[in-house]
C-alpha cells in the first residue's frame, strides 16, 4: 500500500479494475471492503515517509473509490458498492471513517466494519465503540472481522458490543456451542473464505474439517467469499472449487450460499429485490415472493 497511498490515479483505478476483475469472474453484485486511512497519505501515521503538503486525505480516497467503481460499472455492467473499514490498532481513525460512511452512504458506500489483530479488546478501544454507536443510530449497517484467528468472546464483543450485522469468518464461533446456537437462531450471516483461512492458518486442513462444513450442515446464513485476492492469488472461483472437491458441495448449495450472500447484502431493500430477483431467474427457481 505505501507504493500506491496518496497516488490519486492509481487509487482511482484499482477500484476500475476490480470492478473488471470481478466482471470477469461472473460476479453480478460485490461489496469491497478497504481502510480509506491506508490509501491516503495526509495524517496516515503507519507511512510518515509519504507525507507531503497536497497529498490524500481519506475522504479523498473514497472520492476516488467511487469514482472507479462508478466507471467500472459502467463498462462492465456489474454493481460494486464498498465498506469502509476501521483498523483495531487504529481507534483514532474511526470516527472519521464513520463520518465518510455518513457523508458517502448513497454514493457507493453501504457499510462500515472493523478489521485487523482480533487480540486487541475492543472494550478497551472506546473510539470504536463510539463510531458503531453513531453507525447504529445514523441506520448504517455494520460488520466485524470476528472469530477468524480469535476467540468467540471476539465475535460476542462484535455482537453485544458493536452490534454487528454480518461477521467476517467467523469460524471459531463453534467453540461455543451456546453463541452458536444463539447466531443461528438469529440467522446471523458468516463471511466464509476457504482460501484465505488456509493460508492464514486460521483453519486447519484438511478442508473436509472446515467449519464451513457445519455451517453447511446446520443451515447456517453463510457466504462464499474472496479475502484479499491479489495478495492471495485467488479469484471467487479457487474458493467455489475448494468447497467442491474437498468440501463436498453440489450446485443446490451454492445457489443456497449465493442467496444468502444477497439477502444479507447491504443494498437498499428494492435492489436487494431486484439482485434476488436475478438470481431466482437465472438458477431457474420458482419467483420467491421472501425477498
Amino acid at each position: 500500500m505505501p507504493a500506491i497511498a496518496g497516488d490519486r490515479e492509481a487509487v482511482k483505478r484499482i477500484a476500475y479494475e476490480f470492478v473488471e476483475r470481478k466482471a470477469n469472474e461472473g460476479v453480478i453484485y460485490v461489496e469491497v471492503r478497504y481502510s480509506p486511512h491506508l490509501l491516503a497519505n495526509s495524517k496516515v501515521e503507519p507511512i510518515p515517509w509519504n507525507q507531503k503538503e497536497g497529498d490524500l486525505t481519506p475522504d479523498d480516497v473514497v472520492h476516488l473509490v467511487n469514482e472507479g467503481l462508478k466507471l467500472g460499472e459502467e463498462k462492465f455492467g456489474i454493481k460494486a458498492r464498498s465498506i469502509l473499514c476501521c483498523m483495531r490498532h487504529m481507534p483514532s481513525w474511526s470516527a472519521e471513517v464513520v463520518e465518510l460512511c455518513k457523508k458517502y452512504r448513497n454514493d457507493s458506500v453501504v457499510a462500515i466494519d472493523l478489521a485487523g489483530d482480533e487480540l486487541i479488546n475492543t472494550y478497551n478501544c472506546p473510539g470504536h465503540q463510539k463510531a458503531y454507536e453513531e453507525a447504529v443510530r445514523c441506520g448504517i449497517h455494520r460488520t466485524v472481522h470476528a472469530g477468524e484467528i480469535g476467540p468467540p468472546d471476539v465475535i460476542k464483543e462484535a455482537v453485544h458490543l458493536l452490534k454487528a450485522e454480518r461477521i467476517g469468518h467467523g469460524y471459531h464461533v463453534l467453540e461455543d456451542e451456546d453463541l452458536y446456537k444463539k447466531l443461528l437462531e438469529e440467522k446471523m450471516h458468516f463471511e466464509v473464505c476457504p482460501w484465505s483461512s488456509y493460508l492464514t492458518g486460521a483453519c486447519k486442513v484438511p478442508f473436509n474439517n472446515h467449519p464451513a462444513i457445519r455451517f453447511r450442515k446446520d443451515g447456517a446464513n453463510y457466504s462464499l467469499n474472496t479475502d484479499d485476492p491479489l495478495i492471495f492469488g485467488s479469484t471467487i472461483h479457487t474458493d467455489y472449487k475448494i468447497a467442491q472437491e474437498s468440501m463436498g458441495f453440489d450446485e443446490a448449495e451454492f445457489k443456497r450460499v449465493n442467496i444468502n450472500a444477497a439477502k444479507s447484502s447491504f443494498l437498499p431493500e428494492k435492489e436487494k429485490k431486484e439482485l434476488l430477483y436475478k438470481l431466482y431467474d437465472a438458477y431457474g427457481m420458482v419467483k420467491s415472493t421472501e425477498f
